[in-house]
């Protein structure tokens, strides 16, 4: 037998130092250590060919780690006990579970040798795995997330708050007539009415087949309209929901159930079920929104838990202080509701670059707010008033001409219904937004001016914001024409609403700031270095003019002082082409752009939205 390997005369014995106890030792831990290597790893087959019944032992390690989420657990051997019987030795075992505490304790492994000296042998059982499980028994593990901790609005209160919900759904089992349920449910619910019929054909009868999820308000309004249709079924809940479904939805992402990409990013974090951050800062700060989850290990029988052996309560996250106003984003969103075109309003605090209000309607990209790339139009005539001021092709008294249209290179550029004011003022020219008198100035400005005046309202910035921003480019022009066109916001400019609102915050403060939306975080960059003191003086005269006596005297009965610029920026083709409408303005701290896809014309979409944002608010 193995322990009388050694065994020999004395002189051996002396010479190799060798002892039954100290061979017969090597050999167990060998064994065990082998065991435990082959478990940690998740070879299951290899792990249970060293006990003495194989199949058991290997369905027993499978089940554990389905429960556990892990392979197996980081373990290795603490002590080694020969007896005349046997041998057992006790393991540190460690479950290095995701996003909890480990969870550690001894197990015992008992060994036997055979009789024909073949070696030895881990006896098979369920406490091989842990001490307190028995035959029959499994591990079991539950997870809890803490309430997941708020995002905060700039005074510090919660923004999103758990809300009372009912989600929508079909039981296959109960439906008489599938096509004409999916016509009502589309009708009183906005939804695919052959997506409603494809989800119920592919389910069984009895599943739950969800349509929607709606806030208990939402369903309160509709359910007369489908409560009563055959097959439908309801399940009541909560959720941590913003105000609104509306409300900052670029910004703040949502709370759901997650996804499958969801899960893959949590690093363990999160599990199939769970509900966390989908899109937005509820995704980017999701470890720290979701706290530690807390743990409870059981034995379990048939899936009834019978023993505990641990429990972690769960640690709730911390708050994340936002920028975002209540009352600028509720304006905001209450005037773009007025817009049946993709509408957005950016704001932001002119002196601090703070983001107050991020807002789109129903029918726009949200992400179009911060990352969208379109044509300025003549709001960009502030930036090329900004060149010519500084190069001193003109001041705000000075003469200009201001005729129907400009020719440059053979290309005619026009004003607005062939408008023809003569000789006026630069100040004027801005504020009625001539095109002509703008695109000839264009081509009298060095060919690096524009970009170069751009970058000093901080158009082509990077700011590194904790959501994807984007301001927008003017590249060096390639032509006279070219410049022309960029001169009035057409060419190859480019900027989105945000950069439209962080030039307004440029006029308004005096200097370029940078954006801030969570205070917390890194700052988003250096800021550029801004216009002079001059041109933002005279800016400020021109801009308050335009609402004066120019393009957006709509808003003049406004209280407070409005100023801004107005724009209409044509795109694509057609004869006239369409347009975008904006205008780029501030009142008081608060500066902000308003965007309207397809708006056609500033004066009859975005400065009446501009007026719909600031009435709803005090003058600041």
């Amino acid at each position: 037998m193995t322990r009388l390997r050694c065994l020999g005369i004395a002189v051996a014995v002396a010479l190799t130092g060798c002892t039954a106890t100290d061979d017969t030792d090597a050999e167990v831990r060998a064994v065990a250590e082998d065991y435990l290597a082959a478990w940690s790893a998740g070879q299951y087959a290899e792990a249970a060919a060293l006990t003495d019944d194989g199949p058991a032992t290997e369905a027993l390690l499978t089940a554990t780690a389905a429960q556990l989420g892990l392979p197996g657990p980081a373990a290795s051997v603490s002590t080694v006990t020969v007896t005349e019987t046997g041998a057992q030795v006790t393991a540190d075992v460690v479950w290095e579970l995701p996003a909890v505490p480990e969870w550690g304790y001894e197990a015992t492994l008992t060994l036997v040798e055979s009789a024909e000296g073949a070696g030895w042998t881990i006896r098979a059982g369920p406490e091989t795995v842990h001490p307190a499980l028995r035959v029959g028994q499994e591990l079991l593990l539950a997870r809890s997330l803490p309430e997941r901790a708020a995002i905060l609005d700039e005074s510090g209160a919660p923004l999103f708050a758990t809300t009372p919900i009912v989600t929508v759904g079909v039981d296959p089992g109960l439906v008489t007539d599938l096509p004409a349920l999916g016509v009502a449910l589309a009708a009183a619910l906005d939804v695919d009415a052959a997506q409603v019929v494809a989800d119920v054909e592919a389910s069984a009868p009895g599943q739950f087949v969800p349509v929607i999820t709606l806030r208990r308000g939402e369903y309160d309004a509709v359910r007369s309209q489908i409560f009563d249709l055959p097959g439908t079924v309801f399940q009541e809940g909560s959720r941590q929901l913003a105000p609104t479904a509306q409300f900052a939805r670029a910004v703040l992402g949502r709370v759901g159930p997650v996804t499958a990409d969801v899960v893959e990013d949590s690093a363990g974090l999160l599990v199939t079920g769970d509900e966390a951050g989908l899109g937005g800062l509820q995704r980017v700060y999701q470890e720290q929104l979701t706290g530690t989850p807390g743990l409870t290990i059981s034995t379990a029988e048939d899936g009834v838990p019978v023993d505990q052996l641990s429990t972690v309560a769960p640690v709730a996250g911390d708050p994340l202080p936002t920028t975002l106003s209540v009352a600028v984003q509720s304006a905001a969103d209450q005037a773009v509701d007025t817009i049946d075109a993709p509408s957005y309003i950016v704001a932001v605090r002119a002196s601090t670059g703070e983001i107050l209000a991020v807002s789109t309607n129903d029918a726009a990209n949200p992400a179009h707010a911060l990352t969208g790339q379109f044509p300025a139009g003549s709001t960009f005539k502030i930036i090329t008033a900004a060149a010519v001021l500084d190069t001193g092709l003109a001041d705000p008294g000075s003469t200009v001409s201001c005729p129907a249209s400009t020719t440059v290179d053979g290309r005619e550029f026009e004003n607005q219904d062939r408008f023809d004011l003569g000789e006026v003022t630069f100040t004027t020219a801005f504020a009625r937004s001539c095109n002509s008198t703008f695109t000839a100035f264009g081509v009298q400005l060095p060919a690096g001016a524009l970009p170069a005046a751009a970058a000093q309202f901080g158009i082509g910035s990077d700011w590194m914001l904790p959501l994807a921003s984007v301001t927008g480019s003017v590249p060096q022009p390639e032509s006279p024409v070219v410049q022309a066109a960029d001169a009035i916001g057409q060419g190859d400019v480019l900027v989105s609403p945000f950069a439209m609102a962080m030039v307004s915050a440029t006029v308004a403060a005096g200097a370029t700031p940078v954006p801030v939306l969570v205070p917390s975080a890194d700052p988003a960059g250096t800021p550029p270095p801004g216009p002079s003191a001059e041109v933002v003086e005279a800016l400020r005269s021109m801009t308050r003019e335009v609402v004066a006596t120019g393009t957006a005297t709509a808003l003049a009965d406004l209280p407070g002082a409005v100023s801004g610029k107005t724009g209409t920026a044509e795109y694509g083709t057609g004869d006239p082409p369409p347009a975008h409408a904006w205008f780029a303005g501030y009142r008081g701290d608060l500066a902000f752009a308003v965007f309207v896809e397809g708006g056609e014309s500033s004066s009859t979409t975005a400065v009446p939205l501009a007026r719909s944002f600031l009435a709803l608010l005090p003058p600041a």
